[in-house]
């Protein structure tokens, strides 16, 4: 850094605050450290006495923290995604809409093992709302050479490091399992449960069957459902490996290819997932969905409203996270259910 006349610092960047006093008024830094000055400052300046200033030595190699928040925003922003103005060498990144939001982890662990650089986000994998913040990016030197910049961009590539996902309201159907409740002998008290969860994100149930026990009817309801254009199937209930649970294998009889029977996730271990050749999902819920607050079921929903692939190794991944401490006062999303690390 060097010393100049203040009138001589235009264009310059500030080392320090600058510190205003107005008596019984205010006291705090009327220019921050990093501030670019303009010309409408010097009077400012030298009012509080600052007839020199430290600033920073401009040259070729470096960027002020400004124009390396602004690499960094380009680094994560995607489509549905509203930027701030960079101010303090930070820019925030908000939804322009409801959605599902995605990190890629990977990417994110490496670009802040850089040092002198940061991105921090909300968790991914969960829906948020239009307005919320998603993440902050900074350097944290005042300025930072060109050069890690570059590097920054070498190591995250060609694609952003963030994605909003648009929800999609789509139209469902469930076939409840179980001779007793074919039979009348008890009430049907899941359906309700996945109706409510699902209107929550605008999604209608068009079709509704209660089979019994038997795989081969449940598999032609199943399939019944899809021909009548459900863009989602769930069978309740007959998950467990008892004899009698016979869903799993109804599944893997549509032609469905089954993802995964199991998930590393309390409660919902038993949840089976396949996609059929269209990509239309069928999913098996198990008995925890209808009673417990959160579930697998609240984890892998919005991936399918979303679009977006359940895989096995994502799956897999939930475990670290995967389980829910059944608090007294549910807060979820806010806490720490499916974040893994």
């Amino acid at each position: 850094m060097k010393l100049i006349r203040t009138q001589d610092a235009v264009g310059q960047v500030l080392c320090h605050d600058i510190t205003q006093i107005i008596p019984g008024r205010f006291k705090g830094p009327v220019f921050r450290k990093g501030h670019i000055v303009q010309p409408q400052d010097i009077p400012v300046l030298l009012s509080v006495g600052k007839e020199h200033l430290y600033v920073w030595e401009n040259d070729e190699t470096m960027l002020h923290e400004n124009e390396a928040a602004e690499i960094l925003r380009q680094l994560c922003q995607n489509e549905n995604m509203e930027a701030s103005e960079a101010k303090e060498g930070k820019i925030e990144l908000t939804a322009a809409c409801d959605g599902l939001f995605l990190v890629d982890t990977a990417r994110l662990r490496a670009l802040n093992a850089m040092g002198d650089l940061m991105i921090a986000t909300r968790p991914g994998g969960f829906v948020v709302r239009k307005g919320d913040k998603l993440c902050g990016t900074r350097v944290i030197p005042l300025v930072i050479q060109k050069e890690r910049m570059e590097q920054a961009r070498a190591l995250a590539g060609d694609t952003p490091l963030l994605r909003l996902v648009p929800l999609k309201q789509k139209k469902f159907g469930v076939v409840t399992t179980g001779s007793e409740v074919k039979n009348g002998l008890i009430e049907d008290k899941f359906t309700p449960i996945l109706q409510r969860k699902l209107a929550e994100f605008g999604c209608e149930m068009v079709c509704h069957a209660c089979p019994g026990d038997e795989a081969g009817a449940i598999t032609g309801e199943v399939l019944r459902m899809l021909d009548a254009g459900c863009e989602m199937v769930f069978c309740t209930g007959g998950m467990s490996v008892d004899p009698d649970d016979r869903t799993p294998l109804a599944i893997k009889n549509t032609g469905a290819r089954i993802v995964s029977y199991g998930a590393p996730v309390l409660p919902g271990a038993m949840f089976l997932v396949a996609y059929l050749p269209d990509g239309r999902p069928v999913c098996g819920l198990p008995g925890c969905v209808m009673y417990a607050k959160r579930t697998v079921f609240d984890l892998v929903l919005p991936r399918l409203l979303a679009d977006e692939p359940v895989t096995a190794e994502w799956l897999a991944g939930l475990g670290s996270g995967g389980l829910c401490l059944n608090c007294p006062e549910c807060h979820f999303p806010n806490c720490g259910f499916g974040k893994g690390v």
